[in-house]
């Protein structure tokens, strides 16, 4: 196995309470797992068109992991020992209304070497390839520097303590608070928390315009009330 970063949050954090937006422990196999094509279907098919904002989602790992730490195919986020709080879902490209555009052009799989380099900040080799077929192509014809935006982003952000709020009673609404209080640039009206079914918290989108600065999210890009009670599970 071999080390990609061990940054944890008291070390690193340049605010008391926060924690910068890697991950606790990441130890990557020496040999990448075999991913698959990721291609458009009835489902999801070709969609091109003009972007008109983006939106970067961030998962939260614990659930994320929930109920899938035996899963081979989970194994660096969900096992291998590895901790990871929040990680990068994917920087979306969205389109002038309620549809965006996907799976812009054909592209090849991602070489061993270029999910290596990623796969610290999203921790699913299929993932990554997922990212880069559906929303990357859209942008870009370089998975390098598709990644290389999407990780400044990520890299920029921090977090609240989220093992104090997992302990108490916290609503989506004071998990925006204290999000917006330690990133600056950001508001409210400019995050979106997500849960599942269950009331489990699920994502955090951050809206940006096409510039891909922060802004308001648009109204058809709903999340969990502010009043919404959340349940949080721990890192473990």
């Amino acid at each position: 196995m071999i080390k990609c970063s061990i940054l944890l949050a008291a070390m690193v954090s340049a605010v008391p309470g926060t924690a910068l937006a890697q991950a606790e422990l990441c130890r990557l196999p020496a040999t990448m797992p075999r991913i698959e094509p990721d291609l458009p279907d009835a489902k999801q098919p070709r969609r091109v068109l003009p972007i008109g904002s983006y939106t970067l989602a961030l998962s939260w790992s614990p659930e994320q992991c929930h109920g899938r730490e035996r899963d081979p195919r989970e194994r660096i986020q969900c096992g291998s020992g590895n901790r990871f709080g929040w990680v990068l879902h994917g920087l979306w490209p969205d389109g002038r209304g309620s549809e965006w555009p996907q799976y812009c052009r054909p592209t090849r799989l991602l070489t061993p070497a270029e999910l290596r380099a990623n796969l610290c900040m999203t921790p699913s080799p299929q993932l990554l390839q997922h990212e880069w077929a559906k929303h990357g192509t859209c942008m870009t014809r370089q998975p390098a520097r598709y990644f290389t935006q999407a990780r400044r982003h990520y890299q920029r952000l921090r977090f609240p303590e989220m093992a104090a709020l997992a302990r108490g009673r916290t609503t989506a609404g004071a998990l925006v608070d204290a999000f917006v209080r330690i990133n600056p640039g950001w508001r409210a009206d400019m995050v979106r928390v997500r849960t599942n079914r269950q009331g489990w918290l699920d994502e955090l989108w951050l809206c940006m315009d096409v510039r891909q600065r922060p802004v308001r999210c648009p109204a058809h890009q709903t999340g969990a009330a502010d009043q919404t009670v959340l349940k949080i599970r721990p890192i473990n």
